[in-house]
């Protein structure tokens, strides 16, 4: 670390004000606050100081998806050399995914990033840790044939229209990689459904349809251990619930993530899910309420995207109401929507915009209690 600060220490007065590469100074201080945690502080004595600053607490985060990213890798190579019923070792499976998978990553991240630097510079402006986040949420959300150029329009439009046009990171009320996934499934409806995206080079008499898309149409599911463990068709990083997991243990240890919100989300989906096994009316009702958390994007939903700190609510209370509906109306999405299984996407944009409103009731309410408790002179 120390040749890095030296090196970083001969190229800074370059990049300051005067000197000959001052166009460039937001994208040498991106680089420079990714290895090493910015001097500046905050100077009023109302905020508290201490060694986390926004960038460590996104590298977590994105510590917190290694685990998925790793599993979705091999889980690529899997898929492929099961739907052409050719046998491979461990490390064959895991290196055919990782040549599929790290293009999607480096495009994210090369449009994601290069746009942020470009804002941050017209603005005076630091670049903000967000895209820290977003850029390895992008590819694990998205299915392993996506085509490099649609990855590359939708993580531009997450970060112009869902990002920078609300005054950049930290001002968007929506998640930008549900945003970038949401642009691409009503833009590019036929390269994000359908048993033809999930399974990089398929055989053609192989299915490659996902739970979801089995239990929509009434067809027999993969047993409950296959789609924990992971070992299902499906985005990139989703389909793991064990690797998901992982991760979210990470984040609970580190305080990163709100345990309030993974859990209520979780609660949300079974409730929904019991009140139509007690209905029933049709087989996709009858799916037992704990395969809803481990299908789709559900898990992956609950524990990196309805946590985003940004578009979640922050009250205690309202995290708890905010998680609860999301669970509860993407597993209603699912089974009414014939069209559109998958709900997860649909129900957190929808609770990001009604955050702020959960937030104030919860608030206007504790005032209204706290106001009871004393006597009020006229």
């Amino acid at each position: 670390m120390k040749f890095i600060r030296k090196q970083l220490d001969k190229m800074k007065p370059s990049f300051e004000k005067g000197g000959k590469l001052s166009s460039f100074h937001s994208m040498f201080d991106a680089i420079e606050t990714l290895f090493f945690v910015p001097k500046k502080t905050a100077q009023s004595g109302i905020h508290v100081h201490d060694s986390k600053d926004s960038k460590r607490l996104m590298i977590i985060v994105v510590l917190a998806m290694v685990p998925a990213l790793l599993f979705g890798m091999w889980n690529t190579g899997y898929q492929h050399f099961l739907s052409i019923n050719e046998t491979a070792d461990f490390w064959t499976m895991f290196w055919y995914g990782f040549l599929k998978v790290l293009p999607i990553i480096i495009v994210s991240y090369g449009v994601g990033l290069g746009l942020e630097i470009v804002f941050a510079q017209l603005r005076g402006h630091d670049v903000k840790e967000g895209f820290f986040v977003s850029g390895m949420l992008i590819p694990l959300i998205v299915p392993v044939n996506a085509p490099l150029w649609m990855v590359a329009v939708a993580t531009a439009f997450a970060v112009v229209i869902g990002v920078e046009a609300f005054g950049g990171a930290g001002m968007n009320i929506l998640n930008p990689a549900l945003t970038a996934r949401a642009f691409l499934f009503f833009a590019y409806p036929s390269h994000m459904s359908g048993d033809a995206v999930w399974i990089a080079e398929k055989a053609d008499a192989f299915s490659g349809a996902t739970p979801l898309a089995e239990a929509a149409a009434g067809n027999s599911l993969p047993s409950a251990l296959d789609m924990f463990y992971g070992f299902i068709p499906g985005s990139i990083g989703e389909t793991s619930t064990l690797a998901i997991l992982i991760g979210a243990a990470i984040l609970i240890y580190t305080g990163v993530g709100s345990w309030k919100i993974m859990l209520s989300v979780a609660l949300g989906g079974l409730a929904m899910g019991y009140i139509f096994n007690a209905f029933a009316a049709n087989q996709f009702m009858e799916i037992p309420a704990h395969y809803h958390l481990l299908m789709g994007g559900f898990a992956f939903g609950a524990i990196f995207m309805a946590t985003d700190p940004v578009s979640a609510a922050q009250t205690n209370k309202g995290k708890w109401i905010y998680g609860f509906l999301i669970g509860f109306i993407a597993v209603l999405i699912r089974v009414l929507n014939p069209a559109y299984p998958e709900g997860m996407m649909l129900a957190i944009l929808l609770l990001n915009v009604f955050a702020p409103l959960i937030d104030h009731y919860v608030v206007q309410g504790n005032i209204k209690r706290r106001l009871k408790r004393v006597k009020v002179k006229a």
